[in-house]
Formats: structure tokens, C-alpha cells, sequence
């Protein structure tokens, strides 16, 4: 059997370089502007748009599922 030449590394860059990329694409998208007008808290406001982002998703995957 072959073994894979992918190294651990290389991986977790590739997968942070999508995550920054769908990450700013969502929070560019209109829905998230709404959603995080509507959230504005002080809690809110101190976290990074990384932890928003992942909150939104969250929200909206229950939703979804709902």
C-alpha cells in the first residue's frame, strides 16, 4: 500500500488557509452583518471574528436543523 507523502503540517496550513478564507467571506455576506448588528453586545464586541464567526455558524446550523 502507498503511504501518504502529505505531511501533518502541510495539512493544518491548507486547512487554516480555507478557514481564513471562508471565514472573511462570511463575515463580508449580508446575513452575517444582520446577525452580528443584532448581537452587538459588550460581550459580543470583545470577542474575535474568528469566535463570531463560529457562533454564527452554530446559530444558523441549529436553526437549519431545527
Amino acid at each position: 500500500m502507498a503511504s501518504s507523502t502529505i505531511s501533518p503540517n502541510r495539512e493544518f496550513k491548507e486547512d487554516h488557509k480555507i478557514w481564513d478564507s471562508l471565514k472573511q467571506a462570511i463575515a463580508l455576506s449580508s446575513g452575517f452583518k444582520r446577525w452580528q448588528e443584532e448581537q452587538m453586545t459588550k460581550e459580543l464586541s470583545k470577542t474575535t471574528l474568528d469566535d463570531r464567526v463560529r457562533r454564527y455558524l452554530q446559530e444558523t446550523l441549529a436553526t437549519l436543523a431545527y
